[in-house]
C-alpha cells in the first residue's frame, strides 16, 4: 500500500466534505493510504500570502516540516492548497536565508523544514504513481454513456512547475474519466478561471466567469462538470442560481468531484462518496446517460 502524508486543508473539513469523504474511499479502493497530518494548519489560501509573505511560508512550511518527520510524500486534493505547498517548497530550498529564519520559528513546536517531502495534488497520485491502466482494471461499474466536462481549473496547471510540464493542452483530467468509462467531451475553457474569490470583490466579474464556463460545457452537451479542487465546485455549483438572476439564464448543470466519478466507476455506493448532498443532483443526470447509451448489437 502507497502511503502519504494528507493534508486535507480548510474547506475539505466543512463544504467540500464530500471531497473528503470520496477521496478516503477512492484511495483504500485503489490501496493508497492518505494518512492525515496531525495538528495541520491552514495553509493560508490565497490571500495570505499577498498580506504576509514570510507568516505566509511559515504556515506551509509546519506543514510539511510534519509531513517530513514521517518520512513520506504529501498529497492535497485542494488545489489552492496543492500550489501553496509545492510553491513554498520551492521558494524555500533556493533561499537558505528565509529557510533559516522559517526554522527559527519552527523550533517552538519542534519541527523543521529540511525540503525533503515532494507535494502532489491528489489527482497526480491518481493518475501518475496508481496509474490509469491499475485504475481502469479495478472498474466494475464502468460509467459508459456518461460525457464529461473535465474542468482543471488554474492552479493544479499554473504556475508552470518545470519547462516540460504541458499547461496549455493537458490531458490526463481527460484520460482518467475515460479510465472511468466515461466519455470526456471537448471542453474549450478547462483551464479558464473561475474566479476563485473574486465574487467577494467584483461579484458581477465572478458570475459571468462561472456563467461562461456552465455554458461552455452546455454547449459540449457534458451531462457532468467534474473537478479537482473544492474552491471551483462551490463557484461552479453553488451560485448557479445567481448566475441565472443575474443574466436571465437557466441554467441546472451538475458539479461533481473527480474522485466521486472515481469512485462510481469502482462500484463504491454513492452515499458513501458524499453524493446526495450537492444542490444540482448528479445521480439523474448518470442514469439518464445510461439509458440514452444504445443496447450491445448481438453477434
Amino acid at each position: 500500500m502507497k502511503t502519504y502524508a494528507y493534508f486535507p486543508g480548510c474547506s475539505l473539513e466543512k463544504m467540500a466534505h464530500s471531497y473528503h469523504q470520496s477521496a478516503l474511499e477512492t484511495a483504500r479502493a485503489l490501496g493508497v493510504e492518505l494518512r492525515e497530518l496531525e495538528d495541520w494548519n491552514c495553509c493560508g489560501a490565497t490571500a495570505y500570502f499577498h498580506v504576509d509573505e514570510l507568516l505566509a511560508f511559515t504556515l506551509c512550511a509546519r506543514n510539511l516540516a510534519m509531513a517530513e518527520q514521517q518520512k513520506l510524500p504529501m498529497v492535497a486534493p485542494c488545489s489552492g492548497c496543492y500550489k501553496n505547498m509545492y510553491f513554498t517548497r520551492e521558494h524555500l530550498a533556493h533561499d537558505p536565508d528565509l529557510t533559516e529564519h522559517i526554522n527559527d520559528a519552527l523550533a517552538e513546536d519542534n519541527l523543521k523544514f529540511a525540503g525533503t517531502s515532494p507535494v502532489h495534488h491528489l489527482i497526480e497520485v491518481f493518475v501518475n504513481d496508481v496509474g490509469l491502466s491499475e485504475i481502469k482494471a479495478k472498474v466494475s461499474n464502468p460509467l459508459k454513456g456518461l460525457k464529461v466536462a473535465a474542468y482543471y481549473g488554474c492552479q493544479i496547471l499554473r504556475p508552470r512547475k518545470h519547462a516540460k510540464e504541458n499547461v496549455e493542452q493537458p490531458r490526463f483530467f481527460e484520460d482518467l474519466v475515460a479510465a472511468c468509462g466515461a466519455t470526456p467531451v471537448d471542453y474549450p475553457l478547462r483551464l479558464t478561471c473561475c474566479g476563485g474569490a473574486l465574487i467577494i470583490t467584483n461579484r458581477e466579474a465572478a458570475l459571468s466567469l462561472v456563467r461562461n464556463l456552465l455554458e461552455s460545457a452546455v454547449r459540449a452537451k457534458a451531462s457532468v462538470i467534474v473537478t479537482a479542487c473544492p474552491l471551483c465546485q462551490v463557484n461552479l455549483e453553488c451560485y448557479q442560481k445567481q448566475v441565472n438572476r443575474e443574466f436571465g439564464t437557466n441554467l441546472n448543470v451538475p458539479v461533481m468531484y473527480f474522485t466521486q466519478l472515481m469512485g462510481l466507476a469502482l462500484g463504491i455506493p454513492p452515499k458513501k462518496l458524499g453524493i446526495g448532498s450537492e444542490l444540482v443532483a448528479v445521480m439523474p443526470a448518470i442514469e439518464q446517460a445510461r439509458q440514452a447509451e444504445p443496447a450491445p448489437v448481438a453477434t
